[in-house]
């Protein structure tokens, strides 16, 4: 019998952290699941990605609860996935904003996303009875948009191409703390499966020239202080390029896919073995980088068949 999707056996509830990043500002992280940011201002609260079900983004709700009574008037998605933005509807707020290529691959490749994540990562859909249908932002920009929380400035940003074409920052000035979405994991596996490899280290360098005090990553804990934040920074870059640099060499001599896979491996099981989500992680990733090294620039979309054909192509050489 062929082996199942890592991420298909891991049916463990992690243990959630809600952690005052800033001021008014709150990382809800949980064990290497998706990451919500939560950003609190004068008048109304801002989330930061919205989680996979309505069921899991209630959860936020009641951490949110506890620290505000204020109305959660906007929902931003940090990009298209639906373990991030499936769970919109249960924050009901009046806007949802996101990048307007996020918006494009929501209709290119949203509804093929959301059938590959749940049938990949059964867990987190648990309770998705209640998705009401795919998530449509109402308000999108190109490069950068100012939303005013009261006297609180939240800028909107796109910094370059990194775990999607279309990823946003999050940057509140006032306390110097950024919510980067999956362009920076902490002791989590970067997803690249729909990623730009080489253009994934500039991006991380325009966010550090932002020199944040704090970061909500997408995955893994909360990021408070230089040390932490330059850590998880530089670690990202080297997981990114130490999955590109062997996949690129095997496409470079011809060899197969299945090559690609145990050359990344013999790189990175050394370094990131224990990363949360790693093994789920892995084939996505060494099948895009083998697609972009061999100049397939726009990642090919993921479906549920095609998740199962490149699995059966690496288990079977």
């Amino acid at each position: 019998m062929a082996k199942s999707f890592a991420s298909q056996g891991d049916l463990s509830e992690k243990t959630i952290s809600f952690t005052e990043i800033g001021h008014d500002l709150w990382a809800f992280t949980a064990e290497g699941d998706p990451n919500t940011g939560v950003i609190i201002g004068d008048d109304s609260v801002m989330i930061i990605d919205a989680q996979a079900t309505p069921r899991l983004a209630g959860i936020v709700v009641e951490k949110i609860r506890s620290v505000t009574d204020k109305p959660i008037k906007h929902v931003v998605l940090s990009h298209y996935h639906a373990v991030r933005v499936l769970g919109a509807s249960a924050y009901d707020a009046s806007e949802i904003i996101a990048s307007q290529t996020c918006h494009s691959m929501i209709h290119e490749r949203g509804q093929e996303d959301w059938d590959s994540e749940f049938a990949r990562f059964p867990r987190l859909f648990e309770g998705h009875e209640s998705i009401p249908g795919l998530t449509w932002p109402t308000i999108t920009f190109s490069d950068r948009m100012t939303v005013n929380l009261g006297r609180r400035r939240v800028e909107l940003m796109f910094l370059g191409r990194a775990h999607t074409a279309g990823d946003i920052v999050a940057f509140v000035p006032d306390e110097q703390v950024m919510f980067t979405g999956d362009i920076v994991e902490y002791h989590s596996a970067c997803y690249c499966g729909d990623g730009h490899f080489r253009d994934w280290g500039g991006t991380l360098d325009n966010i550090a020239a932002f020199q944040p005090a704090a970061i909500a990553p997408g995955r893994g804990d909360a990021l408070v202080g230089d040390e932490m934040v330059t850590s998880a920074i530089e670690n990202t870059r080297d997981f990114v390029a130490s999955t590109y640099r062997p996949a690129a060499m095997v496409a470079a001599r011809g060899g197969t896919l299945k090559d690609a896979w145990d050359a990344v491996r013999e790189e990175c099981d050394p370094k990131f073995a224990d990363y949360a989500i790693y093994e789920h992680c892995l084939p996505f990733n060494v099948a895009r980088a083998f697609d972009e090294a061999k100049g397939i620039d726009t990642p090919r979309i993921w479906t549920a068949e095609r998740d199962m054909e490149m699995w059966n192509a690496l288990q079977n050489g």
